[in-house]
């Protein structure tokens, strides 16, 4: 089994629910805070390098949301610069194993990679957020800002 060093946004409950399938298939997941790593441009290029610019962004992130920022419309130089000054706008989680790294969590692509090992995957879309007791809601979005005491969230804010 894989240690897997999983970088993410403390108490984000989809990071939460991927963390916890990682362990479930036998895997040591040892979790960092995106917010608290001294990020570098060619550090964060070792998880996001072989990507379009685009699939750089966490989708659920307010300003992204609200418009605010349009990664289809970014070149590289500004996504880089962007993501460095706010990493909770970087799509999440970063997995990293020895020299291999991962953006997103993608069930299939983990399983090729680190092997799942038959564990059951919940409902629906595993990168989603998930808030409150229903299991569904808007990651990050303005209407969820009251909640951030009783959650840490998963957008910005």
């Amino acid at each position: 089994m894989a240690v897997v060093t999983f970088y993410e946004k403390p108490g984000c409950k989809g990071n939460l629910r991927q963390k916890t399938l990682l362990a479930a298939a036998g895997h040591t997941v040892q979790a960092k805070s995106l917010k608290s790593e001294a990020w570098t441009a060619d550090r964060l290029l070792q998880f996001l390098g072989k990507l379009p610019v685009a699939d750089w962004f966490n989708r659920a992130a307010p300003a992204i949301k609200s418009g605010e920022i349009v990664p289809e419309r970014l070149g590289f130089e500004d996504a880089l610069h962007l993501l460095l000054d706010n990493p909770l706008l970087i799509r999440r989680p970063l997995m990293e194993v020895g020299e291999v790294r991962m953006v997103g969590f993608d069930p299939v692509a983990v399983d090729a990679w680190l092997g799942l090992n038959g564990v059951d995957l919940p409902e629906g879309n595993i990168e989603a957020c998930v808030h409150g007791p229903e299991g569904h809601g808007s990651c990050g979005s303005h209407a969820h800002e009251h909640e951030e005491a009783q959650h840490a969230g998963c957008g910005t804010h």
